[in-house]
C-alpha cells in the first residue's frame, strides 16, 4: 500500500480562536504577507483539501496565484496546480460554486448513499469517489496516497480541522494568529469539541514562530516525525 500524504493544516484565526465573523461577508484574518505565505504552502503541496462547509460559505478557488511559483512547478514536472479536494457527506455541493471551474484536477469524496447524485451534478467538473456508506479520512487518505498525493495542505473549515485532529491524522498545523477579536458566538471557531489524542495534558511540540506582516505564525508537530 501507497503511504499516506503528510498532512499539513493550515489555518488562521483571531486572537480568540475564530476563523471568521458572523457577518455574511468574508473577515480577512491576514494580510498580503501572510497571504502569500500560504501561496507558497499550496505551491509546495501535491493536493490542497477543503470541507464542503467551507466552499459553500466562502466559496473559495484555492489557486496558487503566483505565475513564477506555477512555472516552478511545471519546470519541476507538476502539474500547474495541486489536485483540489473537498468532502461532502450530504452531496450538496452545487456546480456554480469556484471551486469548479479554476485549477486543475478536482476530486470529491462522499458517501455512497450521495455519489450517484453527486456524480450527476458535477459531471464533467470533477471526479467523485465514494468512500463505503460513511466518510472516513482514513480512506481518503488511503485514497489520495495511492494517487500520487505526498503532500497534503487542509485549509478548513473548523470541523475537517476538529476531525483530522480528533483522529489523529494530521502531522503539523501552522496557525496564523491575527490582532483581531471575534466574540461573537455564532462565528465559527478554529475547531470546536472533541476528545483530542492524549486529552488537555498533551503538548504539541513547537517548530517555529515569526512574524508575518501583522500576524504570528506558530507552527507546531503534531506526530514525533514532522519536520
Amino acid at each position: 500500500m501507497a503511504p499516506r500524504p503528510y498532512v499539513l493544516l493550515s489555518a488562521a484565526m483571531s486572537i480568540d480562536g475564530y476563523l471568521d465573523d458572523a457577518s455574511p461577508e468574508r473577515l480577512l484574518l491576514s494580510g498580503p504577507a501572510d497571504f502569500d505565505r500560504v501561496d507558497e504552502l499550496r505551491a509546495g503541496s501535491d493536493a490542497i483539501l477543503v470541507g464542503g462547509n467551507t466552499l459553500r460559505r466562502d466559496n473559495p478557488r484555492l489557486l496558487v496565484n503566483s505565475p513564477a511559483r506555477r512555472a516552478e512547478r511545471v519546470r519541476a514536472g507538476r502539474s500547474e496546480y495541486p489536485v483540489k479536494v473537498t468532502l461532502s457527506g450530504s452531496g450538496d455541493l452545487p456546480r456554480e460554486l469556484n471551486f469548479w471551474h479554476t485549477g486543475g484536477e478536482r476530486i470529491v469524496y462522499t458517501g455512497s448513499a450521495a455519489s450517484g447524485r453527486l456524480a450527476a451534478e458535477l459531471a464533467g467538473l470533477a471526479e467523485v469517489v465514494a468512500i463505503g456508506e460513511r466518510l472516513e479520512l482514513g480512506a481518503v487518505l488511503d485514497d489520495l496516497g495511492a494517487r500520487g498525493v505526498r503532500r497534503l495542505m487542509v485549509e478548513g473549515g473548523s470541523s475537517v480541522h476538529t476531525q483530522f485532529l480528533a483522529e489523529g491524522l494530521a502531522d503539523e498545523l501552522q496557525l496564523a494568529v491575527a490582532p483581531l477579536l471575534v466574540g461573537q458566538p455564532d462565528a465559527p471557531r478554529f475547531v470546536g469539541p472533541a476528545a483530542f489524542p492524549g486529552g488537555p495534558a498533551r503538548r504539541m511540540r513547537l517548530l517555529e514562530t515569526r512574524t508575518v506582516g501583522d500576524v504570528v505564525l506558530l507552527r507546531y508537530a503534531l506526530k514525533e516525525t514532522a519536520s
